[in-house]
């Protein structure tokens, strides 16, 4: 049997192919950053084809969530050709089977390519991947790489990050970070530089933009999605405003724990799903949140025992109404598990979400984060959007629901039930760090 790869006589065009041969040569951590329509997932799907039969081992592409993951790759039909991507880029003779319901490749010589989502980063640790492509990196949960790098470390693998610009996040970051590395291969590519969209067509999308989104908002869009610009807010993000606020007043910095104070915790209880946790302290008038804790695939003991380890004393910790309902098989509520396992709570009534969105916006002016402790929730808040229909051009009324959710809710919950400290709490001043 004779199989030529690239099949169907693909090749990179030019704008792609320092990726790719960055790629194609061994390169083991690169980020893209590009416009859309840019071809970065075609890019991943042809290399992973090749990866496959190079080196026997599991690959993964991920994209944000397992069903965008199914819509976007596994399903998605080539406009210009009416056939699956995965069936132009993974011909019949190099597959022994495929596995619908896991999205899944199995190569003739053994090697796996599966399609899934990064937000449930925990469940995919057990594999051994050797190649991973992680699509519309700035969408996803930034925990997933800290997670997955040291399996990729151990087996000498390589990771891909390709992604449009969400703001200032994590993806930000990353791609700083890649631009002076010399381990890493970084590549910027707006849509004026790869001829992939005529100068008129540019335009007329700029002006639709406008047009559906006003002046500002539309022009920060078309540069977001086209030009590559981070500046731009995360479009929908419900606390755009009040980071930016805590930012120039320097609230994101080093916030150190008082032993005299007691901790108050909030929780969003994930049923299947993460668990987040807020850790905060009441000065005066000042909101000092300490620490941050999430995790996912565990009981509700694990919890139990992450706070008894942390040395702080806790009063009631807030828990969400439905943990106060009884669980299938043992009859017990979160909260009697809980109470049982020494962790005083309280049970807060069914909230609006709207209302509690409101009530979080209010409290946030008054919060003092620490940097380092709280990392992955203040990312979290970032994150917390609207869901936007591309096709409609309109926000849904409801918060998307995506890895960023459990921080919010429980954030959410916190700033409902969060009880005063004592008049006589005196603030305390932190340095500014500059941190932006």
């Amino acid at each position: 049997m004779r199989l030529k790869l690239p099949a169907n006589d693909w090749q990179p065009r030019a704008h792609q192919k320092s990726f790719w041969d960055y790629l194609e040569n061994g390169g083991k951590r690169a980020s893209v950053v590009a416009h859309r329509r840019w071809g970065k997932d075609d890019v991943l799907l042809r290399r992973f084809g090749i990866a496959g039969l190079e080196r026997a081992g599991n690959y993964w592409h991920l994209l944000p969530e397992k069903d965008q993951a199914r819509k976007a790759i596994w399903n998605a039909v080539n406009p210009h050709t009416s056939k699956r991507r995965i069936d132009e880029a993974f011909p019949k003779e190099m597959r022994r089977r495929t596995l619908d319901n896991e999205m899944m490749i199995e190569f003739i010589n053994g090697s796996t390519y599966q399609v899934g989502g990064s937000d449930r980063y925990d469940a995919l640790v057990g594999s051994t991947p050797v190649g991973i492509g992680f699509s519309e990196w700035a969408l996803s949960n930034p925990h997933s790489w800290a997670y997955l790098r040291p399996i990729l470390l151990e087996n000498d693998g390589w990771a891909a990050f390709i992604t449009t610009p969400r703001g200032k996040n994590h993806a930000w970051t990353m791609h700083n970070a890649a631009s002076s590395d010399p381990a890493w291969f970084n590549l910027t590519s707006p849509a004026n530089q790869t001829g992939v969209f005529t100068p008129e067509q540019l335009a007329q999308e700029r002006a639709e933009l406008i047009r559906e989104h006003g002046a500002d908002e539309g022009e920060a869009l078309y540069e977001q999605e086209y030009l590559c610009s981070f500046e731009a807010a995360i479009i929908g993000a419900y606390y755009t405003a009040e980071f930016r606020r805590l930012e120039a007043e320097g609230q994101i910095t080093s916030v150190p724990w008082h032993p005299t104070v007691p901790v108050q915790t909030s929780w969003d209880i994930g049923f299947g799903d993460s668990t987040a946790i807020w850790f905060v302290q009441i000065v005066g008038r000042e909101v000092h949140v300490i620490d941050y804790y999430e995790a996912n695939g565990v009981d509700i003991g694990h919890y139990a025992k992450v706070l008894k380890e942390k040395p702080y004393a806790y009063s009631d910790a807030l828990l969400p109404h439905d943990a106060g309902a009884g669980e299938l098989g043992t009859g017990k509520s979160i909260s009697r598990m809980l109470s049982d396992l020494g962790v005083r709570n309280q049970v807060l009534p069914r909230d609006d979400v709207d209302a509690g969105i409101m009530q979080a916006r209010q409290l946030l002016p008054r919060c003092w984060f620490d940097a380092k402790k709280c990392g992955p929730g203040i990312e979290a808040l970032r994150q917390y959007r609207r869901d936007y229909d591309e096709e409609r051009k309109v926000f849904a009324k409801r918060p998307l629901h995506d890895w960023s959710s459990h921080a919010a809710d429980s954030f959410r919950y916190l700033a409902m039930g969060l009880r005063e400290a004592p008049a006589k709490s005196k603030p305390i001043a932190y340095p500014k760090l500059g941190i932006a």
